[in-house]
């Protein structure tokens, strides 16, 4: 229930005419390879029929799209995963009914309620499974989409910008490195692990200072992020996260390293990706 109540990552959809020719494809494809429903009895241009309700399918699509859930995505703040599943299943019964009746009037088969309601049903049936499904992937699609866009911004902008963590030993040499080569920095009781991208390789170097005097050193960069109490991650380097609101998983440089995320400071992570 608590992925349902996430907010949906989403700054704008894609083509709604490209998404609406996605569902008309199956659906024309469908019915005529398969040829479900007694289709193959048809004596007809099948392929003339299955283009039909593939039309109809795309049209119903924009039409939804247009009069239902576009107004409903700019009114309801904010939107959430579950919103969503419940806009396409809404998409998923509009498109049902349709073909229902366009498929009264190819077949000349009489239209009764009893009848549309038993094929809503097994379209509910079969349609929360599907918008279910395609919720969840699209959520975690987007949600990655948006992680990538915000890791690539900040990495450009910061381009040729270095940082400096200050090594308190007394002959100790402090690490000056460009902010986006570091990775992540591990705390070891009085030491701070460094882990960074030198020549492409990764390198770790080990400094005589606390956790946080390396946290107030890096206070001024928004993209440097505490999501453990031993760890610190360059938001720059992460190339995937995997988990749940337990805790997740960070992928830094294309998996060179992996960095755990505690359960209390994942709520910090949702609010830099999503």
């Amino acid at each position: 229930m608590s992925f349902l109540a996430r907010k949906y990552p989403f700054e704008e959809r894609g083509p709604w005419i490209r998404d609406c020719g996605l569902y008309c494809a199956i659906v024309f494809l469908i019915l005529y390879f398969l040829q479900p429903f007694g289709f193959s009895m048809y004596g007809g241009n099948k392929f003339f029929v299955s283009l039909l309700f593939g039309s109809v399918t795309f049209f119903c699509c924009l039409l939804f799209q247009w009069l239902v859930a576009a107004p409903l995505r700019k009114r309801v703040k904010p939107w959430r995963v579950w919103h969503e599943a419940l806009t396409d299943l809404g998409l998923v019964l509009f498109i049902g009914l349709c073909n229902f009746v366009l498929f009264s009037f190819v077949f000349n088969y009489p239209f009764r309620l009893n009848i549309c309601l038993v094929f809503l049903y097994w379209t509910l049936i079969i349609g929360v499974i599907i918008t279910f499904l395609s919720a969840g992937l699209s959520y975690y699609r987007l949600l990655r989409r948006k992680l990538d866009s915000l890791l690539d911004k900040t990495t450009e902008q910061q381009e040729g910008v270095s940082v400096t963590i200050h090594d308190t030993r007394v002959r100790g040499n402090d690490l000056t490195l460009p902010i986006n080569d570091l990775l992540f920095i591990e705390a070891q009781k009085n030491n701070v692990a460094v882990s960074f991208m030198k020549d492409g390789k990764m390198e770790r170097e080990e400094l005589q200072t606390t956790f946080v005097a390396v946290l107030e050193d890096l206070s001024d960069y928004g993209n440097i992020f505490q999501c453990h109490r031993s760890f610190i991650v360059n938001l720059n380097s992460i190339t995937s996260a995997r988990g749940n609101s337990n805790g997740y998983t960070l992928e830094l440089g294309g998996g060179l390293a992996t960095v755990p995320v505690s359960r209390s400071f994942v709520p910090k992570l949702k609010s830099f990706i999503s």
